[in-house]
């Protein structure tokens, strides 16, 4: 994510500067566009992993809605059978999705790449990229955001249960559900507790 935005800065502010005509790109310069999409794989493959498991979680928070209107004994059974089919769908259209991207990316983002960045700007992005600083604040984001995370529901849990309460109860009245007494609790996260020793 931290690459992928560095990535787009970069291409933002050259964007300007590169804005004439160029002559086609030159050996090193395919090399070095190369390497940064080399450097940029997981966070294409993730795009790719979201543009197709974005819809599956939708479709399996409506078909959750709607298991509650089966007998309760149907339920279950129901349930896994859709988990199974929302797994398979992602487990065998995932890669053909993912290896389209990897294919499409020197086309498509190798082209913004080409006509927005000059080679010595290319060589920074790779040499930033590749910076053992870069790639130590990387793997610290999860931590990071994890830290924020906690700290923030901690302290604005008591500001947004009661407006979730609210709202749940508003969509429920306009609807004519009740709604689920858990739902209020589950919809804002628990802080993660650390593991005990």
């Amino acid at each position: 994510m931290i690459k992928a935005t560095l990535l787009a800065a970069a291409i933002a502010v050259a964007g300007s500067a590169q804005a004439q005509a160029q002559a086609p790109a030159s050996p090193a310069k395919k090399e070095l566009i190369a390497r940064v999409l080399k450097l940029q794989q997981s966070d294409i493959e993730n795009a790719a992993r979201s543009l197709i498991e974005q819809p599956a979680m939708q479709l399996g928070q409506q078909a959750g809605q709607a298991l509650q209107r089966l007998p309760a004994e149907r339920r279950d059974a129901v349930a896994q059978d859709i988990q199974a089919d929302l797994r398979k769908y992602v487990d065998e259209t995932g890669p053909i999705v993912r290896e389209r991207a990897i294919k499409l990316a020197p086309s498509t983002l190798g082209t913004v790449l080409d006509e927005r960045l000059s080679e010595d700007e290319l060589r920074q992005i790779v040499t930033l990229l590749e910076s053992p600083t870069v790639k130590k604040f990387q793997a610290l984001f999860p931590d990071m955001q994890r830290a924020l995370t906690e700290k923030l529901v901690a302290e604005t849990r008591s500001e947004v249960e009661p407006r979730l309460r609210a709202l749940q109860q508003s969509v429920g009245q306009r609807l004519g559900v009740a709604p689920a007494a858990s739902a209020s609790s589950a919809a804002v996260p628990k802080a993660t507790q650390p593991a005990k020793k």
